[in-house]
Parts: C-alpha cells; structure tokens; sequence
C-alpha cells in the first residue's frame, strides 16, 4: 500500500540551506520504493513542508532510519545554517487511496 510521509517545519526565515544541505548529503538516488518528493514552502500555513510517497511505509521508515536520522542526529552545529535548525512541527505517514504517476 502506498503512504505518504509529511514533515513540516515552522518557517523561520525562507533560507532552504540546511534542506539543500541534507539534500546534498544524501543525494540524488534513485531510493527504493521512492514515488515523488517534493518540498516548498506553505505560506498560508506557514511552514516549509516535505511531503513524500513511498511504495510502503517500510521503505520510507527505512530510508529515512538509514540517509536522515544520521544527519539529524549531528546536531545543530553540523548544519551550514544551525541557527534555523529547528525539529519538525509535523512529522507523519498515511496510507493512501490512489496515487496517479
């Protein structure tokens, strides 16, 4: 069953350094199971929002145990940008009823 996996951070200034940074760090892929990423920022909400769709929940707590959370876990200072680091105000998976690609 395909999910979707949703974080969202606070905007605190529109500075996407330390995504870019992540991004960087991880690199371009391909991921398995990975469907779509993207990330932007909200302003009605007032959030930079991540949303991803993953072919299984699995897949998506997997890549994110094995290519994010090693990252997060450096702390702010390994950041370009440790200022804006700030923990997700929203952070979930959810199954979905039908993706189109």
């Amino acid at each position: 069953m395909a999910v979707a996996y949703v974080q969202e951070f606070a905007i605190a200034d529109r500075s996407t350094t330390n995504y870019d940074w992540v991004k960087d760090q991880i690199g371009e892929g391909p991921f398995d199971g990975l469907i779509c990423h993207t990330a932007g920022f909200d302003d009605d909400a007032g959030v930079f929002r991540i949303l991803d769709v993953w072919e299984s929940r699995e897949q998506g707590e997997r890549f994110l145990a094995e290519h994010v959370q090693p990252l997060i876990e450096q702390g702010p200072s390994a950041f370009p940008n440790p200022d804006s680091f700030t923990p997700p105000t929203r952070d979930l998976f959810y199954e979905l009823h039908d993706v189109i690609t």
